[in-house]
This record gives C-alpha cells, structure tokens and sequence, in this order.
C-alpha cells in the first residue's frame, strides 16, 4: 500500500512494528519483507 499523507499509521502483521508517517515521500513501507498494512 502506498504511503499518501502525514499521520498514516502502518503495522507488520508479522512482528507487530508500527509506524507513523511523519514525511510522506510515496512508496510503500516494508518490514519482515512484506508490505506493512494500514490501520486507523
């Protein structure tokens, strides 16, 4: 999933990490070698 705006919170579904976009540049985020999910 792309990263779009500021504020996004993203999850690995894997070991748990989290992370909040702080500087949206495009792409997607990756941990564990699979794309992170989005959750609210």
């Amino acid at each position: 999933m792309a990263v779009e705006k500021v504020g996004e919170k993203y999850r690995c579904n894997i070991c748990g990490n989290e992370v909040t976009v702080t500087e949206a540049g495009g792409g997607t985020l990756v941990c564990c070698g699979v794309d992170m999910e989005k959750f609210e």
